[in-house]
């Protein structure tokens, strides 16, 4: 495949802040691992090498995603601390949403409710001010939870956190109801 490191970035740029793994990668492309490990590898030096580019490929817990270079963070962040309105993307909304009504909640609680990654939205959202690190839990790994900030308060008019509309009331599945699901 001539163009395989252009089709990989593609493809990296696609799946995002959740990234993708070798194995799901290999079977995308129709090719072994070792033929698309060289290619990643390949493509990963080409960006630590290449001090014009800002962005970089990287793994984390087998995932494979393209982030920002660490020289653009300043400016980033700067970006996201203007007062221009901004919209938010349906997980950026959900991950607030979620350390909103759950605070103080580690990462690894706000993937459980998820059910996808999110150490990239907790990274922007922590630019963004409307998240902050409220401590470390005394379990091992010492987790950070995270909580809502003022800048959080003030972007969705709230004066407390009692404003958040109800969650709904969930009721416990009986026998009877149980039986339909087996």
């Amino acid at each position: 495949m001539n163009n395989l490191q252009a089709i990989i970035e593609g493809i990296l740029y696609v799946v995002g802040d959740d990234g993708i793994t070798l194995p799901q990668l290999a079977g995308a492309l129709e090719l072994n691992e070792e033929e698309v490990q060289n290619a990643l590898d390949k493509l990963g030096t080409s960006y630590s090498e290449d001090e014009n580019r800002g962005i970089e490929m990287v793994c984390y817990g087998g995932r494979y995603k393209l982030v920002s270079k660490a020289i653009s963070h300043d400016y980033c962040k700067k970006i996201f601390e203007s007062s221009e309105v901004r919209g938010f993307s349906p997980a950026a909304l959900e991950t607030l949403a979620i350390i909103a009504y759950k605070q103080p909640i580690t990462r690894v609680e706000i993937e459980e409710i998820r059910g996808v990654g999110c150490d990239m939205m907790i990274r922007k959202l922590l630019a963004r001010n409307l998240i902050r690190e409220a401590g470390r839990l005394e379990v091992a790994g010492r987790p950070f939870t995270y909580e809502v900030t003022e800048q959080f308060m003030d972007t969705f008019k709230l004066k407390s956190l009692d404003e958040l509309p109800e969650l709904p009331e969930y009721q416990q599945v009986n026998e009877t109801e149980r039986e339909l699901f087996e």
